[in-house]
């Protein structure tokens, strides 16, 4: 029952501007218009974050290009106006983005290649800029440079790998400078690379990291609208709530975060793999030969595409650990084709996670890194983030005990309620497996729901976090509630939330920078109230004048698990 209330979200698409299985009709003029001017207002947006963050943003101690540059030093003499300039552009760009979801979910809706302009003009103010939001970008650093010196940066910290007057670890923030790396193999292998190829050159690591960041969103741009198709959600709708999101611009973009990478990878691995699941005929010819004329290697290509798609996510693992959660409803969406007995669950479970196995010693064996990230993963516990539901709990409860004169009891209830959110994330995340597997949910919507409750009861969350969940989701899940509770979140958490650039401000500083961003953003509403989408735009009415739009065109989604051709693909398969 609950596992069909689940796959509703994506099938049952009343109370949205339409059904999200039909592609809109194009946008008439005035709408290109007010697309055009609120792709500019998010732009400028953008831009007056890039100038904030030479004040505000997450600079380097040393080798700071800015320092002694009159024009490009001030913004650092006037934090407050900096900040101020931060909050009230990121507030901009939001805006912009929630004005955009006009175009993007409504009857008529802007093209696929508009969104993706949109998209790059909001992001390319922010490629020169300062990191922003975090300092996560110079443990990257310190921690490859560990790597490359010969030492195993999964033993020892920046502080001591490297000595606390290297130019990598004085940007470290001081409680991660006697940390080991809590990464996979495979990004801190990319690290050396980039550490080889810059030296102890800040800036150019910096804008290498964001790069390999870019090159992840790249690969969510073209991940998402496939994997929408297949849940018969409109393209342009997933990437507005995906791909374009805020806190995609903001802290994967701007605060050069490896989420990027993970996520880019996963998604792209998972497309590629349930395009060998859902193929037509037999993963295996029969009988069973090497590929020699173009008709072989046609009957290899579902098997093919299987093969890169694990590899894909198993190489997500390598960056962060969350990306394998996606190898589990590709086995089981697997195995339900296969006919969803147990011994299906067996051949598909076992063969996946053999070649899982396969790829990660692969990895930690070229990369010489080994196997040692699995003892680190739990290195970002010491911080008590209020974003994770069981360390709230805890923090709450201590307080209460204090109150009480019972003593501070903290540490020992946030151990108590961490590990029972672990357990009650293994028990749903078995359950949706499951669902998979019978075949009464999407895959997709399962690995959606399943990083969902994992990010809801993690032991530590970010802000950035909520991109594992929203990312997959917006490809899936269609119902007004998720929608509207995406965007609430994105506001609170993308906006509001991160008060300061990665630097520590007073708390007047953060209240009167808060105090003049809402004073300009309604200033700016004012000026632009008939030249924005502020409200939903006139119906023009029936044209004569021009040719009739072409009718839309619907787009169905394919099925959890294709039953009609389990018989045969199972009997022709190992």
């Amino acid at each position: 029952m609950m596992a069909a209330r689940l796959w509703s979200l994506s099938t049952s698409i009343a109370g949205w501007h339409g059904d999200e299985r039909t592609v809109g009709s194009p946008l008439n003029d005035a709408e290109l218009i007010a697309v055009r001017r609120t792709r500019l207002f998010g732009a400028t947006g953008t831009v007056v974050m890039a100038i904030g963050a030479l004040g505000v943003g997450a600079r380097p101690v040393v080798q700071d290009p800015t320092f002694g540059v009159r024009l490009l030093n001030l913004p650092s003499r006037i934090q407050t106006v900096s900040l101020t300039m931060t909050t009230t552009g990121a507030v901009m760009m939001a805006l912009a983005w929630l004005m955009l979801g006009r175009f993007a979910l409504g009857e008529r809706r802007m093209s696929r290649s508009q969104l993706d302009r949109t998209l790059l003009l909001w992001v390319l103010p922010l490629l020169i800029a300062p990191p922003m939001y975090s300092r996560d970008v110079y443990s990257y650093l310190a921690q490859s440079e560990i790597a490359i010196n010969g030492l195993d940066p999964y033993k020892v910290g920046p502080a001591t790998g490297l000595g606390l007057e290297h130019v990598f670890t004085l940007s470290v923030p001081t409680m991660w400078r006697e940390t080991p790396a809590p990464y996979g193999p495979l990004f801190l292998w990319i690290g050396q690379g980039v550490s080889a190829l810059t030296g102890e050159n800040i800036v150019f690591a910096v804008l290498c990291h964001r790069i390999l960041v870019l090159l992840g969103v790249a690969l969510i741009v073209w991940a998402v609208p496939r994997l929408a198709r297949r849940c018969g959600v409109a393209e342009v709708s997933a990437l507005w709530l995906g791909a374009a999101n805020p806190l995609l611009i903001m802290h994967l973009v701007a605060g050069i975060h490896n989420e990027a990478l993970m996520l880019g990878l996963m998604l792209a691995g998972t497309e590629f793999a349930l395009r060998g699941v859902y193929a037509n005929g037999p993963l295996l010819p029969k009988p069973f030969v090497w590929p020699r004329s173009r008709d072989d290697w046609a009957r290899w290509w579902p098997m093919a595409m299987l093969l890169l798609g694990v590899v894909l996510i198993t190489m997500s693992s390598q960056v962060k650990l969350p990306g394998l959660l996606a190898l589990g409803f590709v086995a089981m969406a697997l195995a339900c084709r296969w006919g969803g007995t147990v011994k299906a669950f067996f051949i598909a479970g076992g063969s996946l996670t053999a070649v899982s196995i396969a790829v990660m010693a692969v990895i930690g064996w070229a990369s010489g890194l080994g196997f040692g990230w699995l003892f680190t993963l739990g290195t970002a516990n010491v911080v008590r983030s209020w974003m994770s539901l069981p360390t709230l709990l805890a923090l709450g409860t201590g307080q209460v005990g204090i109150l009480l004169g019972l003593g501070d009891h903290t540490t020992a209830v946030l151990g108590l309620t961490r590990g029972i959110g672990v357990f009650i994330i293994s028990i749903v995340v078995t359950w949706l497996l499951l669902a998979v597997l019978r075949g009464r949910l999407h895959p997709i919507g399962g690995l959606g729901v399943a990083l969902g409750m994992t990010v809801l009861l993690f032991p530590v969350v970010q802000p950035w976090y909520l991109l594992w969940a929203v990312i997959p989701l917006a490809a899936w899940a269609t119902r007004r509630s998720f929608r509207t509770t995406a965007i609430v979140v994105t506001f609170v958490v993308g906006v509001f939330g991160p008060t300061a650039n990665g630097d520590r401000f007073t708390v007047f500083q953060i209240l009167l920078a808060t105090a003049a961003s809402t004073v300009v953003v309604a200033a700016l509403i004012a000026i632009t109230y008939y030249q924005l989408p502020w409200r939903k735009l006139p119906d023009p009415g029936p044209q004569t004048d021009v040719a009739p739009l072409p009718r839309p065109v619907r787009v169905e989604p394919s099925l959890p698990c294709p039953r009609a051709a389990t018989a045969d693909a199972y009997a022709e398969s190992p």
